[in-house]
């Protein structure tokens, strides 16, 4: 994780704000208008009683009552208004970002994504996220209004006495400056290590959730809810120490207020004393500034309450600012399939060598099978011809082109890959076939689905092709899932197909239907075939053996 500090997030997160700027100049307009005229409903108040006791005589006390009553009611209409803004801005962001984490992830797929934790990223995707929210609409326009609003409340003071107005503009930096960064310097990384703990503790729950099986099975239910418990106790521990610097915040800014009257309070009377300012000025000037700390009170609590945001936000630019292994290639020519080869390749993994100068050919109609113990290296071949990663060495050519110069919605065009792993979305069969192509006909999903030997099975189901597949696919066995991975490879009707174990969890009968479907298939595609079975390799023209990260 990349370690930014406040500021570098802050302007980060705000440049995204760009095509917003209308809205929230209309925010601190209307925020710094709402404020003044909160302030001065006590201070025209004040004003109207020393009218009344003729100390001062600006406006009749008609005109200070209609006054009152206009800044009522601007404060509740121009409050609402500066909100209404703050939020547009904040949740049209949010999906502007979550929009931008996607591309990101699909960007940084299936390569950076391999190994991750999957429940730090959904945390990362939900409540870090929404977390940005108090950025947006609580922290930007606070920021500018405190500045515009401190100006104008010291430019209206220091019209009795540029000392008062000194004295005034110590006290709002004091309040929304130092206190704020005193604040947050104190608060370390608590905010990270919140964020953080509160993912890993969603990637547990999550690998609880889906281990529950084996969980009840080995009754080891307890040992699962004590490490839930310790991760919720430890989480709870990081956010009372966060509840307890808010407290102490805000303990900080009240008593710094008081001192801060207090001491207006004494250079008034001694300025009284002296003649050099007058009674109504005296009490004008005191109510002014006791009733002007809102905006910087808001400053204040920044330096508690952001911390955790800043360090979702943290998460979330790691994500936006991560470097893909591989980039999708566009602007090339679209070429046809007609064979592949692969030539010479080496790759490492982690500095681990998994493959060794491989070479092999892969003509157009035939079957080329690849055996070999678990581990030699045969998954990754399949995903170097998909461009999941980048060969060190060597080259992988279709049609005679390198893939690192063919467009990549080209490339995936022209192939199908079934992995060791199906995985189906809580969705129907039907719609879990269309991911291999949208708009295939009810024809289309049946022809597909029968030459996977699953069609007679979806059938038997109550609402056939309609069946709503349960999240994980957990309401289908693993040989049923396989099938249904390779009608979706039969439905993309890729001229080059790459199958990994496509047969590892089907009995014999299921086999053997999927191998007469891709023996009659094949006379028209070419064919990567990974197994450890024989009967498997059977119908292949060719095979090959992979030891070693070494091709015999």
């Amino acid at each position: 994780m990349k370690k930014r500090n406040s500021l570098q997030i802050m302007f980060q997160l705000a440049g995204l704000i760009k095509g917003l700027t209308g809205y929230m100049l209309l925010a601190i307009s209307m925020g710094t208008i709402g404020h003044l005229c909160a302030t001065f409903i006590p201070v025209l108040g004040v004003i109207a009683l020393l009218t009344i006791l003729n100390e001062i005589h600006i406006f009749s006390i008609t005109t200070l009552f209609i006054l009152l009553i206009i800044c009522g009611i601007l404060r509740g209409a121009l409050r609402y208004g500066e909100q209404a803004c703050n939020h547009y801005i904040a949740f049209k962001l949010l999906a502007i970002i979550r929009d931008k984490v996607f591309v990101a992830l699909r960007k940084l797929c299936p390569a950076k994504l391999e190994g991750k934790d999957k429940g730090n990223l959904i945390s990362i995707i939900t409540s870090d996220i929404e977390l940005l929210e108090v950025f947006y609409a609580h922290t930007i326009s606070p920021i500018m209004i405190s500045i515009l609003f401190g100006i104008i409340m010291c430019t209206f003071i220091g019209s009795f006495d540029l000392v008062l107005a000194m004295v005034m503009l110590i006290s709002y930096i004091v309040v929304g400056c130092i206190i704020p960064i005193l604040i947050s310097q104190s608060n370390k990384d608590y905010g990270l290590i919140f964020r953080t703990k509160t993912g890993d503790l969603s990637s547990f729950v999550l690998d609880s959730l889906r281990g529950v099986n084996e969980t009840i099975q080995y009754d080891d239910g307890k040992n699962r809810l004590n490490k839930i418990k310790e991760k919720t106790d430890s989480l709870s521990i990081e956010e009372g120490k966060m509840k307890d610097i808010t407290g102490t915040n805000m303990a900080i800014t009240n008593t710094v207020i008081l001192l801060a009257d207090l001491a207006m309070l004494f250079v008034l009377i001694h300025f009284y004393t002296n003649l050099q300012i007058t009674f109504a000025q005296l009490i004008i000037s005191v109510v002014s500034l006791m009733s002007s700390f809102g905006p910087f009170v808001a400053l204040a609590n920044l330096g508690s309450t952001l911390q955790n945001t800043f360090a979702a936000g943290n998460r979330v630019l790691d994500i936006l600012e991560e470097t893909p292994v591989v980039e999708d290639i566009q602007g090339q020519k679209e070429i046809q399939f007609n064979d592949a080869s692969v030539n010479n390749v080496s790759f490492s993994y982690d500095k681990e060598l998994i493959l060794d100068n491989i070479s092999l050919t892969i003509p157009k109609g035939k079957i080329i099978g690849i055996t070999g113990r678990s581990g030699s290296g045969k998954s990754t071949l399949l995903k170097l011809m998909m461009r999941f990663w980048k060969v060190d060495q060597g080259e992988i050519n279709i049609s005679n082109t390198s893939i690192e110069q063919i467009n990549t919605d080209n490339l995936r065009n022209m192939e199908s890959f079934v992995s060791q792993q199906t995985h189906l979305f809580h969705d129907s069969i039907a719609n879990n076939l269309r991911i291999a192509k949208l708009d295939a006909s009810d024809e289309e999903l049946i022809e597909a689905c029968k030459k996977a030997s699953v069609h007679d099975f979806i059938m038997s189901l109550p609402h056939g092709y309609d069946t709503m597949v349960e999240e994980l696919g957990d309401s289908l066995s693993g040989g049923e899932i396989q099938r249904i991975g390779l009608a979706r490879a039969f439905l993309h009707d890729a001229p080059f197909m790459l199958l990994d174990e496509p047969t590892s969890n089907l009995d014999s009968l299921n086999e053997a239907v999927i191998l007469r479907s891709l023996h009659k298939e094949h006379k028209n595609k070419s064919v990567v075939l990974v197994s450890h079975r024989q009967s498997t390799m059977n119908i292949a023209d060719q095979v090959y053996s992979v030891e070693n990260g070494r091709m015999s």
